[in-house]
């Protein structure tokens, strides 16, 4: 499985239907912010989008000129799903010397939190079909922000989801770990423990810990040591720093609250285009330091920072809603 900085083909999105599930009573500020990661992504990649159907098609179309995002490295495919997450309900794409595959891990909606899941499960399948590329069971649920690889045989997961009786109860993690060396070609699994609050995927990697190259991850640290995240974090770092690899601290943001709920912010939740770095902001202090270790982290890529507040009410941002489609 190629590293997420490696060049892609494109970006795959689902774009969100207004009866989904995942942004209640705020769908209508959630197309102009899919269309600023559009338009940013199309200046140096294909953007493919999931529709579900020629009317949806028509209607994304509509909103991406309003916002100039509509141009000739956007296309639409009608693959139906029922929520926007393509991360987790995408495909993962591997590849060798001269060929591309798509493995097709089952999906169930995070242990089967969210039914109907049906359709979004079909998505790896439709889109390995529509690229003419062959498709393989990947054998085990999996969702691709439960995930991160560096390209070189590394990959990073996390204990809470992964061995979670509601993902794949009849596998050991002797089992699991099989099936990630079989199916994504890497040698090496670090097992961080818990994820964030607020994280109703049981714990992804990809708000916490994520690869920048192939010897240097991002980790967040939660400095105020009465917050909830403070412990599970301060564990995940003590495991990183047991490796060999370069690790830069990212701060977390100051807790972001709608309705009383915590929702999962992270600044970690960032996703890695040919020409650009989309970061995830919630309006706060802490936005500027975390544009500045972007910055740093991918001195050839520009930052673009763009308001996840909406976004995080559907409990993802950026990673969550991108799959990457490797050259």
């Amino acid at each position: 499985m190629p590293a997420e900085w490696e060049p892609h083909i494109g970006t795959w999105l689902t774009w969100p239907r207004p009866e989904c599930i995942s942004f209640p009573d705020i769908y209508e500020r959630i197309p102009p912010v899919m269309a600023k990661m559009v338009r940013a992504l199309s200046t140096g990649e294909k953007v493919f989008i999931n529709v579900w159907d020629s009317e949806m098609e028509d209607q994304v179309r509509k909103q991406l000129e309003k916002k100039q995002a509509l141009n000739d490295n956007v296309e639409f495919y009608h693959h139906q799903a029922y929520e926007p997450w393509c991360r987790d309900h995408g495909p993962i794409f591997v590849k060798n010397k001269s060929n591309r595959a798509v493995i097709n891990w089952r999906y169930n909606a995070w242990g089967n939190k969210y039914p109907p899941y049906d359709l979004d499960n079909l998505i790896p399948e439709q889109i390995a079909k529509t690229r003419g590329i062959e498709c393989y069971d990947g054998g085990m649920v999996l969702e691709g922000g439960s995930i991160e690889v560096n390209g070189t045989g590394t990959l990073i997961t996390t204990e809470s989801c992964l061995l979670n009786p509601n993902r794949n109860p009849q596998l050991s993690r002797h089992q699991i770990e099989d099936q990630l060396r079989k199916m994504l070609g890497v040698s090496n699994i670090i097992w961080l423990g818990e994820g964030i609050v607020g994280d109703d995927t049981d714990g992804h990697i990809d708000d916490m810990t994520r690869f920048v190259d192939a010897h240097t991850v991002l980790t967040t640290v939660e400095e105020n040591a009465q917050d909830i995240n403070y412990a599970p974090l301060k564990e995940n770092l003590k495991r990183l720093q047991k490796t060999d690899l370069n690790i830069i601290k990212l701060p977390m943001p100051e807790p972001v609250t709608f309705r009383d709920q915590r929702l999962p912010a992270s600044y970690a939740n960032f996703y890695i285009g040919n020409l650009v770095v989309l970061l995830p902001i919630f309006q706060q202090p802490k936005d500027e330091l975390a544009t500045k270790i972007l910055g740093k982290a991918f001195p050839d890529r520009e930052i673009v920072a763009i308001n996840s507040t909406d976004l995080i009410w559907g409990q993802g941002s950026f990673h969550c809603l991108t799959q990457q489609e490797p050259d």
